[in-house]
């Protein structure tokens, strides 16, 4: 597997060719701009530390609804259920 330095992700939508784009950047590259960026923490001792789909589900969930927020033309596109989804 290859090794890679440590990045930081961002998700954007370009709603004029409504694609959800994915960039790796260097964190450092990124400090200034986050310094000012809203900052939502998530705790991973409240999911006892399970990075599992469910946890993957709800991230995903967020990203998108945060997304919709600013740019609520993609919320047309959505259909994901919002509250956790119990494990049968």
């Amino acid at each position: 597997m290859a090794k890679h330095s440590p990045y930081s992700v961002v998700l954007t939508y370009n709603e004029d060719l409504q694609q959800l784009i994915v960039h790796a950047i260097d964190p450092n590259r990124l400090a200034l701009l986050m310094a000012e960026a809203l900052e939502m923490p998530i705790l991973l001792d409240e999911y006892d530390f399970k990075l599992d789909d469910e946890f993957a589900r709800r991230l995903g969930v967020a990203m998108l609804n945060l997304i919709g927020a600013g740019q609520p033309n993609i919320k047309r596109y959505m259909t994901v259920t919002q509250e956790p989804i119990d494990k049968p």
